[in-house]
Parts: C-alpha cells; structure tokens; sequence
C-alpha cells in the first residue's frame, strides 16, 4: 500500500494538471492574447464566415484562382473501407505520398499542366502541397490564371493583374519564406469588385 498510493496521488494530480488545467489555461490565454487565431483565422465578409485564412478551399469555377492541387481524401460513403477524393479536408491533412519516380505522380502533374494551358507552368500549379490544405499560391500561380478569370468574367486583364498584385504577401520578417498570394482573399476581393 506505500507504493500503490503515491502513484495513484501522482496519477490523479498529472492527470489533472496535464488534462485540465494546462488545456484550460492555454485556452484562456489564447483567447486573451490571439483571439483570432485561436478560433480559427476565420475570414467573414458581410456577417457570414467564408473560410479560414490558413486552410485552403477547393475554387474550381473558372470564375474564380484556383489554389494548389489537393490530395486530401474523406471515407466512401458507400464503403468506409475505402476513401474518395475530399479537396482540402482539413479533417484529413496529408499529401499524395507519391516519389519522384511515380508514374501515377507524373500523369497527375502533366494532367494539371495540361488543363492550365500551353506553356511552362508554375510548379505549385500542378504539384500538391505537403498537408494538401495551403491556402496559398505563388504570384505566378496567380498571375498564370488571369487570362481564364479574366474570360469567364469579362473583365480586362489589367485590371486582374493590378488586383493579385496588390494581395501579394511578402517574406515574414523581409527574409523568411516566399512571396505569396492567399487566393481566398484574392477570390473575395474579385468578388467585391464584381462583374
């Protein structure tokens, strides 16, 4: 009984702090220090919540960019043994897991090359990220798509190129990562400004 209960003591009072307390206190002091991030980088527009500014959505009109291919998947319905395609599942957040030397990787890439049109394209165009939930698009990704958008909504394609270049972020810090445009932004702006 001397060893049996101080562990269980132990037991409890870990048990308590690591499973209460610290979850709660963190929860408290995001709300307080970054309420926005820690419900989510939610991004609302006229009172309705259109998305996140972290996870991607799957555009697919040519009314609108396009983000990077996404190899997220969700269970059939029909079999959960079995998984379907689900764009930017944020529930399922992984890659295709596909090598270099895959030809199913190769057909896909020179699928996405194909339907982008004629043309070297950007990689991150025709390549799946990481997660397969990147919200984001380099500027050539982006400024590849104006003639589509421009076409399916009549619009001239200077004015596009002046909106994506006004929703390119820089590097964090003027030195960390790479120039990027978030395409749920760009798509509300183009939105905003309708035709």
């Amino acid at each position: 009984m001397s060893v049996i209960r101080p562990a269980l003591v132990l037991t409890l009072f870990f048990t308590l702090l690591t499973g209460l307390v610290y979850p709660l206190a963190i929860t408290v002091i995001g709300q307080a220090v970054l309420p926005a991030q820690a419900n989510g980088s939610l991004v609302s527009q006229d009172g309705v919540v259109r998305g996140s500014s972290l996870i991607g959505q799957a555009f697919t009109s040519d009314r609108y960019f396009h983000g990077r291919p996404s190899t997220t998947s969700a269970p059939d319905p029909s079999d959960p043994s079995k998984t379907v395609d689900a764009p930017y599942n944020a529930g399922s957040s992984t890659g295709s897991n596909l090598g270099p030397s895959s030809k199913a990787l190769a057909d896909a890439v020179e699928a996405r090359a194909k339907a982008l049109g004629r043309g070297p394209q950007p990689a991150d165009m025709v390549t799946a990220s990481a997660s397969g939930l990147d919200p984001h698009i380099s500027p050539a990704g982006a400024l590849v798509q104006i003639p589509r958008v421009a076409q399916a909504r009549g619009l001239p394609e200077a004015q596009l190129r002046v909106l994506v270049e006004r929703h390119i972020e820089g590097r964090a810090l003027g030195l960390l990562g790479e120039p990027r445009v978030n395409v749920l932004a760009l798509n509300l702006a183009l939105e905003a400004s309708r035709p």
